[in-house]
């Protein structure tokens, strides 16, 4: 394909959504001319979204990054001078043997994320390097930790329902999911349930593109779903509504859930979440009542300080009504779990000479690059930009400008991060590289092949990893192993029978293949809990010091169960910054189609809380907090209850536009109360005009 001039070839969407999409690549003069959906993918069948549709002005893009640079001014001034390789490659290797030597490997730390989700770009010889090289650690908690692991305490494995069983459904409840905006493949089979008579209610903070497609949407106050959850469990056990055969056979807990649930009656629910109690009866009797009936747990409640435990919640429903047994019923929060492949033989940890080397959570890194004792010396960015994507970005600028820190960022573009960088190395796009695609909800892996060269003198992941391998003297055979032989290994994973029957060969032959999905059919049968059922009870989390039985807890910052201003009155508001429709977290931001269909960050906020403040629409505002500012314009509506404040996408800030600001710099860099996830929608305000 690469030496082929013109046609139209296979390739996968590189981006982090669950839709995994299969594409095909129009090839003119050996260029990418045009970008269309693969209709013979089962799954995607030919649609794609207007952000990938555009990718060919990305990869293209007159200014992406083609060759080394290395700073020649003040870090975050965005002077530098083009450089070689060999001399790239020689001043970040002899800088990282004089930190080993001076201050140990573990005053080295990496920090990426799935700017790319090919699994060679992200878990494959990037993590051999730094595992032989003994770095710090990162956890990677920034999206779906905390739910993921919230979802594990239930059920035990990260897979839930197909996505086409829910063509099914008669009931549909997209909980916390802008799915419109982020997974367009499972709106299309939505919709065909409907067209057969289904109904859609959705639950989130913000009348969003998804929720104005709701049948019955309803509105609640940020962070408080596990409050309706049980309060939809309360209704359930008082009116008979449960499948109680289901619960003796396939749970553990479910007696103790019964009394546990008592206490969120719909009238106390009702003052927690903004939702009136008839309508969290009305919900809770069309759930119980309705079969098959689906919920979609989305990744927006995920983001709080109880996320966690949040979706571990939502995630019992199912097991009260037996839903699971009903084609079409049960829950998604993710399918990661069926095509997992063979993490150990990528990443190979075993080369780690220091198995307890320290872990700094990516969700911190502006602590960590601040406080940590021994300090982090040099920080090394790849598939992710933190300066806009991380919480607190206050912290994390002032740590990037550390004239101690030695940073080198690989990434297509000048981001805000590579801005701060000493050198800055050219990154090939996915359409350039080999690599191996799974979804986290469809049930296909897919191979990509390179579609045109490398531009400029970019390199691929595998390949900057393999050549400071040999630049540090690392011998180990693992620096040798080419991207078919990763991919093989990958595959080779006995623990895991929904590979079975998923080979390169097979890959290369038919692009697209399905996991082996016989062993779904055992389901409940084999759930990895402790119980080998579905926890309602849950030890493991009674171990880990947090309540067994589903639980609501307040937030850290926000309002309590009265409706109060909590720890400080100062901030009143709520803000919630969710992805926009054209950007995917800050990829996208610098395309100039997808920024004009943006316009501009906008702020939202309530008639209510814009009245109170003198604010009318369009007005330049200002959303503050302890911990930083961001100017935009103001957009007064009631697509959310009052005291909240909604902000859509993540801009760049240095961008030649004039912006001030990111929406990071005011979200708090804790952690949530499992996995380490992100806690950015835990976030209090206050707003004044400019």
């Amino acid at each position: 394909m690469i030496h082929e001039e013109n046609g139209i070839f296979p390739a996968v969407c590189p981006l982090d959504c669950p839709d995994t999409c299969s594409l095909l690549l129009h090839k003119e003069n050996g260029k990418i001319v045009k970008v269309t959906g693969n209709p013979d993918h089962p799954i995607t069948q030919g649609a794609i979204c207007n952000k990938v549709r555009n990718m060919a002005e990305r990869v293209y893009h007159p200014e992406r990054v083609l060759y080394p640079l290395r700073r020649i001014g003040a870090k975050g001034e965005g002077k530098f001078e083009r450089i070689s390789w060999d001399e790239a490659i020689e001043e970040i290797s002899q800088r990282y043997k004089s930190l080993i030597r001076d201050f140990g490997p573990e005053s080295i730390m990496p920090y990426s994320f799935y700017g790319n989700m090919g699994i060679l770009s992200v878990d494959g010889m990037d993590r051999r390097f730094f595992n032989r090289l003994g770095s710090t650690v990162l956890q990677q908690g920034i999206c779906n930790a905390a739910g993921n692991k919230g979802w594990k305490y239930t059920m035990g494995f990260g897979g839930g329902m197909s996505p086409e069983e829910i063509i099914n459904a008669k009931l549909i409840i997209i909980w916390g999911g802008n799915l419109v905006s982020t997974n367009m493949h499972q709106i299309a089979l939505i919709e065909k349930a409907r067209k057969q008579g289904a109904q859609l209610v959705v639950i989130d903070v913000h009348r969003n593109r998804t929720g104005q497609r709701a049948d019955w949407f309803i509105p609640l106050y940020p962070g408080t779903d596990a409050a309706l959850a049980l309060g939809i469990m309360h209704v359930l056990f008082e009116r008979g509504l449960t499948n109680e055969p289901f619960m003796k056979r396939y749970t553990v807990g479910h007696e103790q859930l019964r009394e546990h649930v008592k206490e969120y009656s719909p009238e106390r629910v009702s003052v927690i979440t903004g939702i009136p109690a008839e309508d969290i009866v009305k919900l809770a009797v069309l759930y119980g009542e309705t079969s098959p009936a689906y919920i979609h747990i989305g990744n927006g409640l995920q983001h709080h300080d109880n996320g966690g435990m949040t979706v571990r919640t939502i995630s019992c429903l199912p097991a009260l009504t037996g839903q699971w047994l009903v084609p079409g019923g049960g829950a998604y929060k993710t399918n990661g779990g069926y095509g997992k492949m063979n993490a150990a033989a990528l990443e190979r940890p075993d080369l780690r000479p220091n198995p307890e080397a320290r872990e700094v959570s990516m969700n911190q890194l502006g602590e960590a690059l601040l406080t940590l004792n021994p300090p982090i010396r040099a920080l090394f960015v790849y598939c992710s930009n933190p300066a806009v994507v991380a919480p607190d970005t206050g912290k994390v600028e002032q740590g990037l400008r550390r004239d101690d820190l030695f940073t080198v960022v690989h990434d297509l573009f000048m981001t805000d991060t590579a801005k701060f960088a000493d050198i800055v190395l050219p990154a090939t796009s996915s359409f350039e590289n080999t690599d191996l695609y799974s979804s986290y909800w469809h049930h296909y892996v897919q191979l990509q092949e390179p579609v045109i060269p490398a531009q400029g003198e970019s390199k691929s992941n595998v390949e900057l990893f393999k050549l400071l391998a040999t630049a540090m003297g690392f011998e180990e055979d693992a620096f040798n192993d080419t991207e078919e032989d990763m991919i093989r290994q990958a595959l080779e994973f006995a623990d895991n029978p929904y590979l079975d029957g998923v080979t390169l060969e097979k890959l290369k032959a038919e692009r697209a293949v399905k996991l082996n999905m016989e062993p779904q059919k055992r389901y409940l049968d084999t759930l990895p809990t402790a119980s080998g059922k579905i926890e309602l009870y849950s030890t493991a989390l009674e171990a880990a010091g947090l309540p067994p039985l589903p639980t609501y807890t307040k937030l850290h910052e926000g309002y309590d169960g009265e409706r109060r201003p909590a720890a400080d009155a100062s901030y009143p508001l709520m803000f919630i910054s969710p992805p926009n429709h054209s950007f995917l977290n800050s990829s996208f931001s610098n395309v100039e189609k997808l920024t004009a269909l943006e316009k501009s960050p906008l702020l939202q906020i309530h008639p209510q809380d814009a009245a109170k403040r003198g604010i009318a629409d369009g007005d330049e505002v200002t959303v503050w907090n302890d911990r930083g500012s961001y100017v935009v314009k103001a957009s007064v509506t009631d697509k959310m209850l009052p005291g909240t404040v909604i902000s859509q996408g993540l801009w760049w800030e240095q961008d030649g536009k004039g912006r001030k600001g990111r929406a990071n710099a005011l979200t708090p860099d804790r952690l949530a109360d499992m996995g380490g996830g992100a806690v950015f929608f835990s976030t209090t305000v206050d707003v004044k005009r400019q």
